[in-house]
């Protein structure tokens, strides 16, 4: 299944780890509850080579949202002084297994850069298998990256809110049933529960196997199909702050889906009285 535009395996990048155009990224982030600093887990050990993508820093300042997109010549900037440019091969992985390496991903191919992949399994499968890890940065030297968004695979809540009238596209919520119902809290305060009406749940750990690595398309498109996801439609993806909806961003890449990512997610939509929100199962 190794596929360097959007997922490749630990035998794919122990093959390819001393490409001289191979470029990777650590695009671990975690949410609060989970206690971890991404950036001391870098320093502490990474794949050889591998530089350290900030998704909170690399991201609109401008917003008071979370990791909104940046601007291209934010991501051009940052990307530049990573040592990441044109012509590049990038693996992006996480800490976690698959999280929030595909929010990595997507933002590449946001940027119109199309040979990026995300580490099936990440770091913990790197790790259990016993391969090399090294605890120094790497030597980077500057490398001129050219971007252009790629504003189909993005949408706003203006949107979202006229995909959730018309249903015309199928928008799929990645978060927890529990979240998705309105019967768990958010994790950020001043968001009301419950979901955007019209939309479906499909929790993205149900496209994981249990060590973290994407179950096959086979299997994707029957977890699609089980959360009642028109397949004939195209599919906004959303989350609570746009991380995990990028994992369903990837399997529908996987599957040759047309789709698109809701960036404000329920960081946004959540936040505003004037939007409708349901509650219950979808």
């Amino acid at each position: 299944m190794d596929d360097p535009r959007t997922l490749v395996s630990t035998d794919w990048l122990a093959r390819h780890l001393r490409d001289p155009d191979l470029r990777i990224l650590d695009g671990s982030w975690y949410l609060p509850e989970a206690a971890r600093d991404p950036r001391a887990d870098y320093a502490a050990g990474h794949i050889p080579g591998a530089r350290f993508f900030d998704i909170d820093e690399i991201s609109d300042a401008r917003s008071a949202l979370p990791h909104m997109a940046p601007a291209p010549e934010k991501f051009m900037s940052r990307m530049r002084a990573l040592g990441v440019g044109d012509g590049h091969q990038v693996v992006v992985y996480d800490g976690a297994g698959l999280f929030s390496a595909a929010r990595v991903w997507w933002l590449f191919r946001l940027m119109g850069k199309t040979e990026v992949a995300v580490l099936d399994g990440g770091l913990p499968k790197w790790r259990a298998e016993g391969r090399e890890i090294e605890d120094h940065p790497p030597v980077i030297r500057d490398r001129h990256m050219t971007a252009t968004r790629q504003n189909h695979l993005v949408r706003d809540v203006t949107q979202v809110a006229a995909a959730a009238k018309l249903g015309d596209w199928e928008i799929v919520d990645a978060r927890s049933p529990g979240r998705f119902a309105g019967t768990e809290p958010e994790p950020r305060p001043g968001l009301r529960p419950g979901h955007i009406p019209g939309s479906r749940n499909l929790h993205y750990r149900l496209l994981l196997n249990d060590d973290g690595t994407m179950k096959p398309p086979a299997a994707l498109a029957a977890a699609f199909a089980a959360a009642g996801v028109d397949p004939g439609k195209p599919v906004i993806t959303t989350c609570g702050s746009g991380i995990t909806a990028a994992i369903l961003s990837l399997a529908l890449e996987i599957l040759g889906r047309r789709h698109a990512l809701y960036d404000g997610s329920w960081a946004e939509w959540g936040m505003y009285a004037d939007l409708d929100v349901a509650t219950g199962p979808a």
